[in-house]
């Protein structure tokens, strides 16, 4: 059977679904979880972090291009993960002691300098223990692992394992344990890539809440201005409009550049948000007396940081929204004032063409008379002239006769004037628009 041709992306979009597969995982186990907040720009930098661990190794480095790969080097198995805004190093290494299984952390088996090399700014560190089930007594364990913190966690999977941990960070790391009772390994791998993601996304999601408490007191300040500004527009005399509108086109620029800079960091924690609950609903809690549930510590310690950051991005773009709207009202207020000034500009100009229409004709009548006196001065010169040659004329007649005439022939003469010269400069003048 021949298909028609592939779309170019087609294997790559299928295998989506399949990327970044949970590691099958069997207890006793450690593992070290790393998150790294990375560049965009530097992107690359992970990959040829990883690219160097394998060279020192003597094993095949990831295909270029990979944004995920699991390699087994010997000793230790490291998982590697690339996303959008942070990259994930997980090092997992077999056997745990069940006395203390963080005495030894697996990131023990990496190399320190490559370590301390990786790029980008550490924004959650973990150690895990996969154990069978063991202790159950959360103040017994609280006191022998956790420094005697509070413990959050319960059963997960339905009853198929147990979770503890504290939320807090012991040496630089944090740390889970998770007590396998009849998980498989692939259930146990994808418990414990949800545990770390969790509180990855957790973490992510929390990078907007210093941001949304910064910008407490700019916008407070910008919704103060805004106010001081509506408040003169009511009394405000055209003479104030332009002031005003230079201070509320101010207020707008700060107000958007504002947004600009936060809107990614407050979509992307709705974002992270949404994947830890999702992640939580995914784990299958299971209440264990003297614990709170990993929901419940979320819904206390997470859920209000989040809505401060949504009430200060709802807040922000309400102030965008009212800026603009009163921008709106002042500009269309100055197209109203700058209206009637062009009206009252019209109106001189008409007042003046109009003295000025009057100003010619008096002007061409002066002009008609000055012509007509010259030319019957001439007509009388010339009317003596034929007299003195013997013809006999009464030259105070012909002069007398010559001045209508001359007069109404200087008139019309001026007249056809006037309107050549209008239909030329008609002619000449373009259309309005073009």
């Amino acid at each position: 059977m021949i298909l028609p041709p592939s779309h170019p992306q087609r294997l790559e979009l299928n295998d989506e679904v399949h990327a970044r597969p949970p590691e099958a995982l069997a207890a006793p186990l450690r593992l070290t979880y790393l998150a790294l907040l990375t560049d965009p720009a530097r992107r690359d930098e992970s990959y040829e972090a990883i690219c160097d661990l394998a060279r020192r190794s003597a094993i095949p480095p990831p295909l270029p291009g990979a944004s995920h790969a699991s390699t087994d080097f010997g000793p230790f198995r490291l998982k590697w993960e690339r996303h959008t805004e942070f990259s994930r190093i997980m090092v997992i290494t077999p056997g745990a002691d069940a006395a203390d299984p963080f005495a030894s952390p697996a990131i023990d088996a990496l190399p320190p300098d490559w370590v301390q090399a990786l790029p980008g700014r550490l924004l959650v560190a973990t150690h895990l223990a996969l154990l069978p089930a063991g202790e159950t007594d959360p103040d017994r364990l609280a006191a022998r692992l956790f420094a005697g913190n509070g413990l959050i966690g319960g059963t997960m999977s339905g009853g198929a394992a147990r979770v503890f941990t504290d939320f807090r960070i012991h040496g630089g790391f944090s740390r889970i344990l998770v007590e396998d009772i009849r998980t498989t390994p692939r259930q146990a791998g994808r418990l414990i890539q949800r545990l770390l993601e969790i509180d990855t996304y957790r973490m992510l999601a929390l990078l907007a809440l210093p941001l949304a408490r910064d910008l407490g007191a700019p916008i407070t300040a910008s919704e103060r201005k805004l106010v001081e500004i509506t408040e003169a527009l009511v009394t405000a005399r055209s003479a104030d409009e332009p002031e005003l509108l230079d201070s509320l086109t101010r207020l707008a620029a700060e107000t958007e550049s504002r947004e600009a800079r936060t809107l990614y960091r407050f979509s992307a924690a709705e974002a992270y948000d949404a994947l830890v609950q999702r992640r939580i609903a995914e784990l299958r809690e299971g209440r264990m007396e003297g614990m709170q549930t990993l929901q419940e510590f979320m819904e206390r310690r997470l859920a209000p940081a989040m809505n401060t950051c949504r009430a200060m991005a709802t807040r922000q773009d309400a102030l965008s929204r009212r800026v603009a709207r009163a921008t709106q009202l002042l500009s269309t207020r100055v197209d109203l004032t700058r209206e009637q000034q062009n009206q009252v500009v019209l109106a001189n100009m008409d007042r003046r063409a109009q003295l000025q229409l009057r100003l010619q004709e008096t002007v061409e009548g002066l002009s008609v008379a000055a012509i007509t006196y010259y030319i019957v001065g001439l007509v009388a010169y010339v009317a003596k002239g034929l007299k003195a040659s013997g013809l006999h004329l009464d030259v105070d007649l012909v002069t007398g006769i010559a001045i209508p005439v001359v007069a109404v022939a200087v008139a019309l003469a001026i007249r056809q004037f006037r309107h050549v010269m209008t239909k030329r400069t008609t002619f000449l003048t373009p259309p309005m628009g073009r």
